[in-house]
């Protein structure tokens, strides 16, 4: 039975915006390395992509009055932000464990998350 997981890329925003362009080419790379290995293993992607700047977000909360409250982002304190995440499916944990451990060893910070039964 096939399993999805959630890999989340956080990364310190301001940092990354300042990197020369051969360094977002290195990452270009190994994300193109993640995607062959994962098809290599028999994994799926099922959607991927990266996230526009926090800034850019929209945070919605209940009002406490049966409504909603919409805020412009940035919202939270932390340096570390969401930049981009994959979906992907598969019946093999430890192969998808691997390719996001070599991933991460090119300078990924990752989170991996099993995506509760449906």
């Amino acid at each position: 039975m096939s399993t999805r997981f959630l890999v989340l890329l956080p990364a310190p925003e301001a940092e990354w915006a300042k990197l020369p362009p051969e360094e977002h080419e290195k990452g270009q790379r190994a994300h193109e390395r993640f995607h062959k290995e994962l098809a290599e293993g028999g994994h799926i992607i099922l959607v991927a992509g990266p996230l526009q700047p926090s800034a850019q977000a929209l945070s919605m909360r209940p009002d406490g009055h049966g409504g909603t409250t919409v805020t412009d982002g940035p919202f939270t304190e932390s340096v570390e932000q969401i930049v981009g995440f994959y979906l992907i499916e598969s019946d093999d944990r430890d192969g998808v464990i691997a390719c996001c451990e070599q991933l991460s060893s090119t300078g990924d910070l990752i989170e991996l998350r099993e995506m509760q039964g449906e």
